[in-house]
């Protein structure tokens, strides 16, 4: 076997992306059963994955820009675009934090690669450790009240034996991973949730695994997953609860042990002082009973100096929180009892968006969630939709939808998160764009891991998701209703007008930045200077074939006119054809046509 790369480069930063997140994959069950600190809501390895799976895509996304010649992206562009990825995919307190470690490197590791090709080569073993160094800060830096015995102990650790460190990139990684793991042995002495429940950290544990997948990435060889730091936390609680606990009660929890200790002692309710304040008191069971009573997420929009007002205003309403980012872009995450005051709190600092609110114990608020237990239905229809406008429409029309914004496609855990909240034995997804068919295949299959029937209908637009939709029938045999949904869905005919960012070639010709493009069934068809104009030629080439209804989606930044245009279009030169007319709100493209 060739050995492995003395450097971190380009490659070296994809390969250890796509480890990581099947390394957090196959722990993600395990890290949720030990999420107790700061809200036991079993959640932390579900958030890191999807936080990962974001920054995963971002890298792939650069490697697919460059083809397959042998140009390879630099590494300053690959760790930018992980940073990034990371930062508008976080999820809860674990992943916005996961989301700060990854930006903290990449601030150093692009500095040591120039943007383009020229700057390829990668960083040495000291570039590695100052990266981590850079991590374990800025993530302490992030939370505003850092508490010892969490995952900012482990990535401290993690950099201080970094430090240690002499040699390249692997002596360096391989040093990083060991002191990690083993400060997360020590975790359940820092904290007294941990100690009292027998597990240690959970989001300190999801560190681990990254940082093992680093090893794997700079070595070439996976790290042993015994993970001796296990073993010593679940010892030093028996031997301090003076209850069972040994290696045969399980690598990571000691179940039977906290179930005893909880009998005499309560649930747990201490905090660790850390060294830059001390944490309030986390909830004491997954209601927040003990504490706040809701997570509140969103990416903000912002200035600098508005974020420090920000931050002081959100840490006098609640706790656990962490604002990550910069650039003029925020994640912001918080827990507190008044939700509506956290986002007035971001909207008085800039532009919240792709808010999330949570109430503990009771699901996603935001999107829908209810109070379980509930009598599960017998089908339901997940689509991802991608404007506010057509979410509304969708969910009267009694669809779990999934907002996809301009550059922020779901991931395929968040339509996992979908299925699971729509809470059907059967489920319709519609994915309503051709880039996410992949994504949603990937979705499908984990919920039939999981007991879920699902059928994937390979809708390529939102007029299409609406056409199926139309046909859906509950009270049909599965199969039929599929079969229905599916011819519906391919009679419609797609098109979308909208503007051209850059010079480049079409299948129409040579568009320039600025361009008005219409396309038709995802080709370009149409260059035009003219909206309206543009929309007109593209409606007129669509019905050339016949129709029976148009139906037209208008974005927010189309010009008010264009579809009064197109709706006396149709009047006036298609006598026997309807239209109905819906708004899309920020839907990246300008106008959705759909012609059944």
């Amino acid at each position: 076997m060739a050995q492995a790369p003395q450097t971190l480069d380009a490659l070296a930063v994809r390969t250890w992306c796509g480890l990581a997140l099947r390394a957090l994959g196959r722990a993600r069950e395990e890290i949720d059963a030990i999420n107790v600190y700061p809200v036991a809501d079993g959640d932390t390895g579900t958030n890191l994955y999807l936080t990962l799976e974001s920054a995963t895509t971002a890298v792939e996304a650069v490697f697919a820009g460059y083809g397959t010649g042998s140009a390879e992206p630099s590494l300053a562009d690959t760790v930018r675009a992980m940073a990034h990825g990371a930062l508008i995919g976080a999820r809860g307190n674990s992943g916005t934090i996961l989301a700060q470690l990854l930006r903290g490197m990449a601030q150093v590791l692009a500095d040591d690669s120039p943007p383009g090709r020229e700057g390829t080569a990668g960083t040495d073993g000291a570039g590695l450790r100052r990266a981590l160094r850079r991590a374990a800060d800025s993530a302490r830096e992030a939370v505003a009240h850092p508490v010892e015995g969490t995952v900012l102990t482990v990535a401290s650790a993690a950099a201080e034996a970094a430090e240690g460190a002499e040699g390249d990139c692997r002596a360096v990684a391989r040093a990083a991973y060991e002191g990690a793991r083993d400060a997360l042995a020590a975790t359940p002495g820092q904290l007294t949730v941990l100690r009292r429940a027998g597990v240690v950290d959970a989001g300190g544990r999801g560190l681990v695994a990254v940082l093992g997948a680093l090893v794997e990435a700079c070595t070439g060889a996976a790290v042993r997953e015994t993970l001796h730091a296990a073993e010593a936390a679940g010892d030093a609680h028996a031997r301090v609860a003076g209850v069972p606990g040994g290696a045969g009660a399980g690598p990571w929890v000691r179940a039977e042990a906290a179930a005893q200790e909880d009998a005499h002692t309560g649930a747990a309710t201490g905090a660790a002082t850390g060294a830059a304040g001390s944490a309030p008191a986390p909830c004491a069971d997954a209601t927040g009973t003990g504490g706040p009573a809701f997570e509140v997420i969103y990416l903000l929009e912002a200035e600098d100096t508005a974020v420090a007002r920000l931050r002081a205003r959100l840490d006098a309403l609640g706790d656990s929180l962490v604002v990550v980012g910069g650039d003029g872009l925020w994640n912001v995450h918080v827990h507190v009892d008044d939700a509506g005051a956290a986002v007035e709190a971001g909207v008085e600092a800039g532009r919240p968006h792709r808010i999330r609110i949570t109430h503990f114990g009771l699901g996603d608020v935001h999107t829908g969630g209810e109070q379980p237990p509930r009598e599960r239905a017998q089908r339901a229809v997940v689509a991802v939709v991608p404007g506010e406008g057509l979410a509304g429409l969708y969910t009267e029309a009694g669809a779990t939808a999934v907002l996809a914004r301009p550059g922020e496609p779901p991931a395929s855990g968040e339509l996992v998160q979908a299925v699971r909240r729509a809470h059907a034995r059967e489920v319709v997804l519609l994915p309503n764009d051709a880039e996410l068919r992949h994504t949603a295949a990937a979705a499908a299959e984990q919920a039939r891991a999981e007991g879920i029937r699902v059928a994937l209908i390979p809708t390529r637009s939102a007029v299409q998701g609406i056409a199926a939709l139309a046909v859906h029938e509950p009270g049909r045999r599965f199969d039929e209703d599929v079969v229905q949904m599916t011819s519906a869905a391919g009679a419609t005919r797609y098109a979308e007008v909208a503007v051209a960012e850059h010079r480049s070639w079409t299948t129409a010709g040579i568009c320039q930045a600025g361009d008005v493009l219409g396309l038709i069934d995802g080709d370009v068809a149409v260059i035009g200077p003219d909206v309206a104009a543009t929309a007109v030629t593209v409606l007129d080439r669509m019905l050339q074939a016949g129709g029976e209804l148009v139906t037209l989606v208008v974005g927010d930044e189309a010009p008010e006119s264009v579809a009064d245009r197109l709706e006396a279009r149709v009047r006036e030169s298609y006598l026997a054809v309807d239209t109905v007319v819906y708004r899309g709100g920020r839907q990246g493209a300008l106008l959705l046509i759909g012609v059944e």
